[in-house]
């Protein structure tokens, strides 16, 4: 493809007028106290979209006051949970509204596929918000059975104000699983987007305001990591950080929050996830899951199938049909319903996806096919297939989060769960077997957070989604996060004269 003209990117949809561009803090829309702002781009065209309030220490402060404020003195923690779930199923429906603007907001922000925005992302949003509406009057505690003269009971209590700080590759999706859920629990909270992405989580927190979510509730300050997002880690009136990205930044923000008031901590970072394929399977259906698991969101996803380890009964016929599947994967302007794949989210990610496939190259490995940027404009990556890939390189040991795949081909059970382990992540792991047993053998010995047999990429509300190792700690989705906005309290009376303890 070539680039696209400003007639090309708009043919397939009307780009919407970007109507909120400033921090939301206290229920409203305001400029940050510097004046500051920055630019957010395009990247299929490399242009600039909008110029955004630029948050930093001191906007974060007021964000955090209006926050704390509306926890310690505001209705939103007093509120019966089903009022909050009523406001929260309002929101619901209103993003439900307006999907179509919010689908383009991530398209032209980050590269996404408008159509995977607009029937996937925002609809399970949208039952996400449902989801936890339906378990905020049902946060109960425990009578417990004391061994002496006590009765004991806990009580599950909001923790307090939270900071969210969620990454540009699922700018809507990772906003809800952090913000729902501690709406639910009663919490207030601050939240960053992503610079490269900021323009959805404004427009939701505009749509929060017309379903009745009280001032102070929900603040969203937009701006860098190195001042927005470090001001909240080390925030000393934050009581809860849960932070979405990479590894390294996953470090600074456990740092600072043990050095500030040492507030709990969330994190979700990355992941080298396997997909190991047993030779009893249709190799057509795996090319097409492996080929699903590593390039969907244009390998931008922390838990993509980036390493593919096929048996070596069907290795030479999986190779070929994957690498015919990726040259007739369509790149291109995300609004076309035709298009697989849109650009990489910015020209930084851009760069470190071409240079890690000029490692791959360097160290030996085969490339079977892509490794070049696609058109003279936009940051669009071909899907790239490495084989002959050893443990040790680069391309297999770091996450590249692009349309990179990484292919091994092994023998027998015990030495691909070997392989497959060794990583310092653990955030996902994918089987595809008809044997039972070996389903169960490896899905138990693959040290990581979910794994998914025979599907990959199999998200659910109800399904906990979270790290082991590098790949972070704490739960999103499910109940699990629910109680990571909770605290546990006990309440003990002694007893005189019981009839009966």
């Amino acid at each position: 493809m070539g680039s696209l003209s400003d007639s090309q990117a708009n043919s397939f949809f009307k780009i919407p007028t970007i109507k909120f561009t400033k921090l939301f803090i206290n229920g409203e829309f305001v400029d940050s106290i510097s004046g500051k702002i920055f630019e957010t781009i395009d990247p299929r065209t490399e242009e600039v979209i909008a110029e955004v309030a630029e948050g930093c220490k001191e906007d974060v402060d007021l964000a955090v006051k209006a926050a704390r404020e509306a926890f310690d003195f505001g209705p939103w923690p007093r509120m019966p949970g089903a009022e909050r779930a009523r406001i929260m199923m309002k929101w619901a429906d209103l993003i439900e509204e307006n999907k179509e603007e919010l689908a383009a907001l991530d398209t032209i922000d980050g590269g996404k596929l408008f159509s995977w925005s607009k029937f996937v992302d925002i609809p399970h949003v949208a039952n996400l918000l449902r989801y936890y509406a339906g378990a905020a009057d049902k946060i109960h505690g425990e009578v417990l059975k004391a061994s002496r003269n006590l009765h004991a009971y806990t009580l599950m209590e909001p923790i307090g104000v939270v900071g969210h700080i969620i990454p540009w590759n699922f700018p809507t999706n990772l906003f809800f699983a952090k913000v729902a859920p501690a709406l639910a629990a009663g919490c207030t909270m601050v939240v960053k987007p992503a610079e490269q992405t900021p323009l959805s989580a404004l427009f939701y927190a505009h749509l929060s305001k017309k379903a009745g979510i009280p001032e102070g509730v929900l603040n969203v300050i937009t701006g860098f990591g190195e001042t927005a997002g470090a001001a909240i880690c080390s925030h000393m009136d934050i009581d809860s950080v849960s932070f979405t990205g990479s590894t390294e930044t996953g470090r600074l923000v456990m740092e600072a929050a043990a050095k500030s008031n040492l507030k709990s901590v969330s994190l979700e970072l990355g992941g080298k996830s396997p997909l190991i394929i047993f030779h009893d399977v249709e190799v057509d259906k795996a090319v097409e899951l492996a080929l699903f698991g590593a390039l969907v969101n244009k390998g931008e996803l922390c838990m993509a199938c980036s390493r593919v380890f096929v048996q070596e009964g069907i290795y030479d016929e999986f190779e070929k049909k994957i690498v015919e599947k990726a040259k007739a994967w369509v790149i291109g302007n995300p609004f076309d319903p035709k298009v697989q794949q849109g650009p990489q989210c910015d020209k930084k990610q851009f760069d470190k996806v071409l240079s890690y496939i000029e490692h791959g190259k360097r160290e030996g490995a085969t490339l079977l096919t892509g490794g070049k940027p696609v058109g003279e404009k936009g940051y669009f990556i071909e899907p790239t297939i490495f084989a002959n890939v050893k443990e040790d390189m680069l391309i297999a040991q770091d996450e590249i989060f692009g349309p990179v795949m990484t292919l091994f081909k092994f023998k027998t059970v015990e030495e691909v769960i070997k392989i497959a382990n060794n990583t310092k992540y653990g955030l996902a792991g994918g089987i595809m077997t008809k044997d039972l047993d070996i389903a169960n053998t490896v899905s138990r010995s693959i040290r990581a957070g979910i794994v998914w047999i025979n599907c990959y990429f199999a998200m659910d509300s109800d399904v906990p989604f979270g790290g082991y190792k590098m790949s972070g700690f704490g739960r999103d989705y499910g109940l699990e996060a629910l109680h990571k906005y909770l605290q546990v309290k006990s309440v003990v009376t002694p007893l005189y004269n019981s009839p009966w303890l």
